[in-house]
């Protein structure tokens, strides 16, 4: 694959990407999938889904996972229900996440990749031992089925980011990064972040989102690609620094409004053919 393929986020059947013969009319080499949902995972609808994949031409490079009961609201709510933080979701999705790297398995697919949600900073929170704990089973299992896990950024701070992965201590354990997910959570600056946490990125968002009037506390808003504050010229710059040749997948997450969807990925796939042409 060369460097730099352009990919979008997609789904089947749940999620928030856009429908696979989107990503064909687009014309774009590689897709992150987000898993679809349980009875969807068999063998069957995996070969149909791979033959689609070889039709259009479209390499697979990243399932995530998501589950029931996460809301991304407001910013104490993803607190209180998003990933394997909360206590009382964790043991049903930790499950979870092991049958979609099974199914991931199934489809050749060499990453699973989450949000975590918000771990606590203080490592003598027990709660933070907790996640460690499932975090590294979840890594063990999905290293059994030759895959890394990837954690998506937003939650933590690039600094908190690396502490946790050192706590967790396993090999297979790498960031997708998102540099809007850091402005709109109101984290840190995003390339800033980039360059801290750079030899464990192995897979990347282009999203873009301008910062929030109170960081941390509300929402930033999510824009089109080149219109937020992360300054995608600098982001791939930035991304060629640390060495990161995968894919730039896109996420663009309107799907209420699929004919604008479609028409802000285009641009987002015709803004990052140019800003690679100008940098590789």
């Amino acid at each position: 694959m060369n460097k730099w393929p352009i990919g979008v986020f997609a789904s089947v059947d749940a999620g928030l990407g856009v429908k696979l013969d989107v990503a064909r009319e687009l014309r774009v080499p590689t897709i992150q999938l987000h898993a679809p949902h349980g009875a969807s995972r068999t063998p069957e609808k995996a070969q149909a889904f791979l033959a689609q994949l070889r039709e259009y031409g479209i390499t697979l490079t990243a399932v995530f996972g998501g589950f029931e009961g996460e809301s991304y609201a407001d910013i104490p709510t993803v607190s209180r229900t998003v990933g394997l933080v909360p206590p009382a979701t964790r043991a049903a999705r930790v499950k979870e996440m092991k049958e979609i790297s099974d199914f991931a398995k199934l489809l050749g697919c060499p990453v699973i990749a989450l949000h975590v949600g918000f771990v606590p900073h203080d490592k003598s929170d027990p709660l933070f031992n907790e996640v460690v704990a499932v975090t590294g089973d979840l890594c063990d299992h999905a290293k059994n089925n030759g895959q890394a896990l990837h954690l998506e950024t937003g939650q933590e701070s690039a600094d908190a980011l690396l502490a946790f992965i050192g706590a967790v201590g396993r090999d297979n354990l790498f960031i997708n990064f998102d540099p809007a997910n850091m402005i709109l959570y109101g984290t840190e600056e995003p390339i800033a972040a980039l360059k801290k946490v750079g030899k464990f990125v192995r897979s990347i968002h282009c999203k873009d989102g301008t910062w929030a009037k109170h960081p941390g506390e509300e929402w930033g808003a999510e824009m089109p690609l080149g219109q937020g504050d992360v300054g995608m010229y600098n982001y791939l710059k930035t991304l060629k620094e640390i060495g990161y040749t995968g894919p730039l997948t896109i996420e663009r997450e309107i799907p209420q409004e699929p004919q604008r969807q479609k028409a802000e990925i285009g641009h987002a796939v015709r803004l990052l053919t140019e800003l690679r042409e100008k940098l590789l």
